[in-house]
């Protein structure tokens, strides 16, 4: 971690398996979704499933003058595991980088509620996924069962004679 950012992580810090996704808010009053995704001074990441939503991390970044195209990969290395980030705007390179990172950029409104994003999230878990929430759904099965066919195949390798 660069002296030019803080990480408050959770504790005790809820398993990431227990969620369904992560989602990221671009935020300075850690209430509303209020910033710019390349220039904003802090995110909030949490996990959220059917059920409940947890804060699992705090990030905020020093106000140094370097230019927001020099800190994209950090803001979006911060994100792993993220599936969307949502922001008041973001920059058509940030937005090429997210997608390569499997993050779907989500512009709302300035002022927009963080609870109100995370009833809607939790709420559509509930139901019929669309857009980028079905999307990451499904990448998540597909890795889920990738990593079970990795298990079972370790396992076939184990019980094999030498």
């Amino acid at each position: 971690m660069k002296i030019s950012e803080r990480k408050l992580h959770v504790e005790p810090r809820p398993a990431e398996e227990d969620f369904t996704v992560k989602v990221a808010f671009a935020t300075h009053d850690r209430q509303s979704v209020d910033q710019h995704f390349g220039s904003c001074k802090s995110m909030l990441v949490y996990g959220v499933n059917a059920q409940e939503w947890h804060l699992l991390e705090a990030i905020e970044y020093a106000d140094l003058s370097a230019d927001t195209h020099n800190k994209l990969p950090t803001r979006i290395s911060d994100l792993t595991g993220c599936a969307a980030v949502f922001c008041n705007a973001c920059g058509a390179s940030a937005i090429r980088q997210l997608l390569e990172k499997n993050i779907h950029p989500v512009k709302v409104t300035e002022g927009r509620e963080i609870h109100d994003l995370l009833v809607t999230v939790r709420d559509e878990l509930s139901g019929e996924p669309g857009g980028w929430l079905a999307r990451a759904m499904k990448r998540k099965a597909q890795e889920d069962e990738s990593g079970l066919k990795k298990a079972q195949r370790l396992s076939q390798l184990i019980d094999e004679e030498w």
